[in-house]
This record gives structure tokens, sequence and C-alpha cells, in this order.
């Protein structure tokens, strides 16, 4: 029997190694992912999300614009500590999380006729969310919980300051977003602002 790459250079042997080879790859290629790699596959977004320079400026601008009147040095709302016993197959979950309480919580409330950029920055991160809809966690979800249990407590402590912080570390959010949720090189995340 002759071999596949002989019987490809030929038209009745290239469509014979079409549909015995590239068929059955373009069928599985299509087909929805199951149990764990479905769950990673959804927490993805693209890379070219984060490459826009119109939102990126919006929300650097709006970030550091806010984060001039933050009076609290001490705390961060926006850090490292979010991912403290979080995997990372689980860190754009629990970023997703996070977006979604800051969109509702923070950007929506009062403040958004408070500061420019507020209603874009927070329609862009909205979007995301809804992108990553189908992401959820797996494993145990205690920690998950935990993490951003802490993280509102933090921002509910420090009162009128709370959501001034957290719009303040717009600019560290966006950047932990990325990391978590591409799987293109990272950039910032680790970055800390005096």
């Amino acid at each position: 029997m002759a071999s596949l790459h002989t019987l490809s250079r030929t038209f009745p042997g290239w469509v014979f190694f079409c549909c015995c080879c590239c068929l059955p790859l373009l069928l599985t290629s299509s087909l929805p992912l199951k149990g764990a790699s479905a769950a990673h596959h959804a927490c993805r977004l693209r890379k070219i999300n984060f490459q826009q320079p119109y939102i990126r400026n919006r929300t650097y601008t709006l970030a550091k614009t806010v984060h001039a009147s933050d009076k609290d040095t001490d705390n961060r709302l926006i850090g490292q500590q979010l991912f403290v016993n979080i995997r990372e197959n689980n860190r754009c979950y629990l970023m997703k999380r996070v977006v979604e309480f800051v969109v509702k919580d923070v950007l929506l409330t009062e403040v958004k006729n408070q500061y420019p950029y507020v209603e874009e920055v927070a329609q862009f991160l909205a979007s995301l969310t809804s992108e990553l809809s189908s992401c959820q966690f797996s494993g145990k979800r205690e920690h998950i919980e935990k993490n951003l249990e802490q993280m509102k407590n933090k921002m509910e402590q420090l009162g009128e300051n709370g959501k001034t912080k957290a719009i303040g570390e717009l600019d560290l959010l966006f950047d932990y977003m990325e990391n978590a949720c591409t799987d293109a090189p990272k950039k910032g995340g680790n970055k800390k602002k005096n």
C-alpha cells in the first residue's frame, strides 16, 4: 500500500489524504470541549481585548486621576493577596468575580458622575465579564470566596475612601485581569504604586 505522503501527490490521492487525515481533525476541533478543558477554555480572553490603546488609556487615566485623591497608602484592594491559595486555573474566574463586583458596587454607583471615563471603563469591564460568562471555578470554591470577601470587607472598612481606592486601582485590575485571563506573555500585574 502506498504511503499517505505518496498518495497526497496525485489528485485522487490528495482527496483520499484529506478525507482520511484532515476531516477528522476539522471535525474534532469544532466539537465543544468537555470537563476541565471546557472550563479552562471558557476562562480565556483574547489578548486583543487588552491591546486597544483607547480603552487602556481611559482606564489608566481614570485610575491615575482618582489615585491622586486616595489618602490611604497602606492598604491595597487589588494585589497578589487576591491569589493566596488560588490555583492558577482559577485565577481568571476570581478576576471575573472581582471585576463584576467593582463594576456593580463601585463604578455604577454615584461615583459614575464624579470622574471622567467611568461609564466607558465600566462598559468595557462589563463586556469582559460577559465574555467570561461561562467561566467556572474548578475544585473547591472556599478560597475564592474567602479572598473575595476579604477584599470587599477591606473596601467597606475604608468607608468613603474604599470606592476611591478601588477606582484608583483600576489600572492594577486591568493588568491582573489581562495576566489571569490571557495566554499571551504577561505584562504588568506585579507593579506597585507609591
